[in-house]
């Protein structure tokens, strides 16, 4: 067994001229600005739509499910907590409607300052949210992409379902766990 034990992993400070971002409208939602977390010298960046549900309506942290998921396949593929930076196509999470393509398009370009930053060696998007938003593609699916690789903004990308998506449909967990296993693959013999 490696290193992952359900956990919180710890948040990556949001740059501060960031915090108080009003540029996409989520700021009057009352959320706050997650830039990410786990490791931000990690290899393999995640991204995720949305930082989700971070604390019970009494304010105390919890693993929510997206992430009980994520970290428990992750690990029986073989990767290690430090290997992994989750970030977010949006950096707050919405409570509301919002204007869905405006929104994701104005939060893109935090998600490029992060690559720009950190190059990642491998990225994998989780669900069609991600996957659109970052091929910049509104046809792109994970269905029909998954299992392959990708050279996206110069970075190797490749897709998977999301947590949520596993939680809802436990047949899928397969497929994750093989998804999750090819990053995996490609990750170690980088690093062979």
């Amino acid at each position: 067994m490696n290193d992952f034990f359900l956990k919180m992993l710890k948040e990556e400070p949001t740059p501060p001229h960031l915090i108080y971002c009003r540029e996409c409208g989520l700021y009057e939602q009352g959320t706050r600005m997650i830039w990410g977390e786990g490791n931000p010298k990690a290899p393999i960046m995640i991204i995720l739509d949305n930082p989700g549900a971070r604390e019970d309506n009494k304010g105390e942290s919890f693993v929510c499910g997206t992430r009980q998921t994520l970290q428990d396949v992750a690990n029986e593929a073989g990767l290690k907590i430090d290997d992994l930076y989750i970030t977010f196509i949006l950096k707050r999470k919405p409570v509301r409607a919002y204007d869905k393509e405006l929104v994701r398009s104005i939060c893109m370009q935090h998600l490029e300052q992060q690559l720009n930053e950190k190059k990642p060696a491998i990225i994998l998007c989780l669900g069609n949210v991600a996957v659109q938003s970052f091929f910049q593609n509104p046809d792109a699916d994970v269905k029909s992409m998954r299992g392959s690789w990708y050279d996206v903004r110069g970075f190797q990308t490749t897709v998977a379902y999301h947590p949520l998506a596993i939680r809802r449909r436990p047949n899928l967990r397969p497929l994750f766990l093989e998804d999750l296993t090819f990053v995996a693959e490609r990750f170690h013999n980088f690093s062979t």
